[in-house]
């Protein structure tokens, strides 16, 4: 549960470096809070009825929207850091501006292990928890 909180506790923090198991599993409450929200606002019924959605029934819009927006900064804060644990720029993050193939391509860099030892952006986090 501590992997899932810790961007949140880094709020704004662009600096240094996250571990793979950092972004996927603030990644995976993210999904289950999705998830959640649009099962108890009716979220998945306004997506196979489409009358449903043009009437804005459910309080979807409005719950999914306010978390989208409280979780966009850690989000991508930490996907910089994933980014600066493989020696890349933060910058790389606006791969996900490229229709179709960018959030593909973002999602095999965050697949991808992180450079062994200190590198620009700060120390290995995985030897720091080691040597913890």
């Amino acid at each position: 549960m501590e992997w899932m909180i810790l961007p949140f506790k880094r709020y704004a923090d662009f600096a240094g470096r996250s571990r793979r198991k950092e972004y996927w599993m603030f990644f995976l409450l993210n999904l289950i809070i999705y998830v959640v929200l649009m099962g108890a606002t009716g979220g998945f019924g306004m997506m196979t009825d489409p009358m449903a959605a043009a009437s804005g029934a459910g309080g979807f819009s409005m719950a999914v929207l306010l978390y989208a927006l409280i979780v966009f900064i850690p989000a991508l804060a930490v996907q910089v850091r994933r980014f600066h644990d493989q020696d890349k720029s933060g910058w790389f993050v606006l791969l996900n501006f490229i229709p179709f193939v960018g959030a593909l391509i973002v999602i095999v860099f965050m697949c991808l292990e992180g450079t062994r030892g200190a590198n620009r952006f700060g120390d290995d986090p995985k030897a720091e928890e080691v040597a913890a």
